[in-house]
């Protein structure tokens, strides 16, 4: 049989693990989290952090509150700058090796020394350095630009080198620096654990017939395990999850060595091991009587069997009481669906599905459980022809339809059978939405706007087809309404100038002095959002896309009865409502008012309607003319006074 080693020091490092570690804390307590770039160079982590909430921005540009992650890479001086200046509170996963570097290079800029940066000039790493000196280091990314590369004149230069760089690389290249007669302060930033990590690599890689790399495709120091252990094995391949594992040439007892990149979490490290340990198990199995075989003999053997990652058709046996559903698969061993294995969608009861004796199909999680079973999933095989049915609504630009099943920072998660959609939430709708959970347990339509089948990233979005939902209803009632009808519509929006109410597909306006005859200061005092109302077309505006309307009813407006409620020479009683400075404006009832002017407050004269009047006081008055047209009435507190002063003049008289 084969014997499997992994490198002591493969997976996450000190730097990725606090980043990461970072974000998870962070995503239970952040409400806008934001990481500048990609966290690491891992897709699997990448999108577990997407669809709990990480946002990965490019820019800070459309950035105003949130918390804003650095990146284990680290980032340039400006960005923090930047960040604080938009008001985003920082929460920085740098690596502590990367921000040792951070420190030297400002320091050696401020005091004049040039900068020289060895390294990849388009790894962040890099480009997050050279901004700790305004962008005016020199970068040399090989041998050849440590010889050739043009110097400007300095008394001194401090040089660093990129964490994940080859020590040996390194080494050859400061030669060749030494050897143009540059002056040099020399600072060995290779991380520790990189050095350990490719010394391992190395060692390991030299005992093997075959060697793994497990890493992301854009990590550096991934990519330069990968070429240490391709020098002294030709039998090396760079995958990063189990799903890309191809092994050629392997005799039987053939050792086997695994290594990882720094951004490769553990988990994806055992999965690989568990994969390629069961496959040779059982492959070693069914050629115990060959000498020589190859991998892909090896594979063809285990075809007989089974191996982890083949979809087969069984019989089933049973349903247990537990849900969990025994299949047949013509093995030396039954296997299990776990109930939470058996359908994507949680609601679907197993035994009220499938009963014994029905062939189906499924897919090997695993071979053996431990306790001999081999164990089954039904819901992957459900996600793989969803997959399929996915893709094709991706190419042919046309709508799905899923359930959500899951609200989370950042967005909704749908599932389109069997298969999970990240909805972000600037996705959802073609506005902001406050709270998503009412979308939980609804189904809805939408469109794929992005895909990766190999990193199965999916992506939905709803925006576009709620914006061309809203153009239709938009066009359909522009069609049909028409100034002076009548309509009920939804109460959406609330400003200090009026209401915004949905008529279905368009926002009318309702202003604020169109919401009562009466006299109101504020929209709420009459409305509130979400309050179904019925309202009057005062006009429309196709061009401008404008409706303007109203709550007040043309036929109970109050001025048309109010020459006959307010005759002329009638004493009525008001409430004084508004001062200006030519007298004083008293409401009759609510929408009418009268005009009291200075003159006619008094018997006497009057400075200033407030040394007479106070707003809120009830009065009586005297008509003295009625203009229904132009709303006005004219009063006189002075004429209605004058009886009562008469009276008493006439009294005192008398008494004399």
């Amino acid at each position: 049989m084969s014997n499997i080693e992994v490198a002591a020091s493969a997976g996450f490092c000190f730097g990725v693990t606090r980043a990461v570690n970072l974000a998870y804390e962070a995503i239970e307590t952040k409400k806008n989290l934001y990481s500048y770039g990609q966290l690491i160079h891992n897709q699997t982590v990448t999108d577990d952090l997407a669809q709990k909430g990480l946002r990965i921005v490019e820019s800070l540009d459309a950035l105003t509150e949130g918390t804003l992650l650095i990146r284990s890479h680290g980032v340039g001086a400006d960005l923090y700058e930047k960040a604080k200046a938009q008001g985003l509170e920082i929460l920085d996963g740098t690596c502590p090796f990367v921000k040792k570097i951070h420190d030297i290079v400002q320091e050696k800029h401020a005091a004049g020394q040039g900068i020289i940066i060895v390294g990849d000039g388009k790894h962040p790493e890099v480009i997050g350095i050279n901004g700790w000196c305004e962008n005016s280091a020199i970068i040399l990314e090989d041998l050849e630009a440590a010889q050739t590369k043009p110097l400007p004149q300095k008394d001194c230069y401090t040089v660093v080198v990129q964490t994940t760089f080859r020590q040996e690389k390194f080494d050859k290249m400061l030669e060749c620096l030494q050897n143009r007669g540059l002056q040099m302060e020399i600072h060995n930033t290779i991380c520790s654990a990189t050095e350990k990590r490719q010394k391992e690599a190395e060692t390991l890689s030299q005992k093997v017939d075959a060697m793994v790399v497990i890493g992301g495709k854009n990590s550096s120091n991934t990519q330069k395990l990968f070429e240490i252990c391709k020098k002294n094995c030709k039998n090396t391949v760079h995958i990063e999850t189990k799903y890309d594992l191809v092994l050629n040439n392997l005799k039987k007892g053939d050792r086997i060595g695994i290594t990882a990149g720094a951004s490769t979490p553990p988990v994806i490290i055992k999965e690989v091991v568990v994969t390629m340990s069961e496959a040779l198990e059982n492959a070693v199995q069914n050629l115990e009587g060959s000498e020589e075989a190859t991998f892909e003999q090896l594979l063809e053997g285990t075809l007989v069997t089974l191996h982890t990652g083949d979809v087969v058709k069984g019989i089933v046996i049973s349903v247990s009481d537990t849900e969990e559903v025994s299949v047949n698969l013509h093995y030396k061993s039954d296997g299990i669906i776990a109930r939470g294995e058996f359908s994507s969608d949680p609601t679907v009861i197993p035994s009220q599905t499938v009963q014994p004796g029905d062939e189906i199909e499924v897919f090997v999680i695993r071979v053996s459980d431990g306790d001999g079973n081999v164990m089954l999933s039904r819901k992957r095989i459900e996600a793989q022809k969803g997959m399929e049915e996915i893709e094709a609504a991706y190419n042919d630009k046309t709508v799905v339809t899923g359930q959500v099943t899951q609200v989370v920072k950042g967005g909704l998660i749908a599932v389109v059978n069997g298969v999970n959609v990240f909805i972000p939430s600037s996705q959802v709708s073609n506005r902001f939405i406050e709270d998503l959970s009412v979308f939980n347990g609804q189904e809805m339509e939408f469109n794929i706007i992005e895909m990766d089948r190999v990193k199965r990233r999916i992506i939905g979005g709803r925006k576009a087809l709620v914006e061309q939902e809203i153009a239709a209803k938009r066009a359909a009632l522009f069609e049909t309404v028409q100034a002076g009808t009548k309509c009920v519509g939804t109460v959406s929006r609330l400003t200090d100038f009026g209401a915004f109410v949905d008529l279905g597909g368009v926002d009318g306006l309702i202003h604020i002095s169109e919401m009562s005859w009466g006299r109101i200061s504020n929209p709420k005092e009459v409305l509130k959002e979400g309050q179904s109302v019925e309202v009057f077309v005062l006009d429309v505006d196709k061009e401008k896309g404008k409706i303007s309307l109203s709550l007040k009813d043309a036929d109970k407006n109050p001025w048309k009865l109010a020459a006959e409620k307010y005759a002329v020479g009638s004493i009525v009683e008001g409430k004084v409502v508004r001062m200006v400075p030519f007298g004083a404006f008293v409401e009759l009832e609510p929408g009418v008012d009268g005009l009291v002017h200075i003159s006619q407050i008094a018997n006497k004269h009057v400075v200033k309607p407030e040394d007479e009047l106070k707003v809120g006081e009830m009065i009586q008055v005297k008509v003295l003319e009625v203009n229904c047209d132009q709303k006005k009435i004219s009063l006189s507190k002075r004429q209605a006074d004058a009886p009562a002063e008469e009276e008493a003049v006439a009294e005192e008289t008398t008494e004399a």
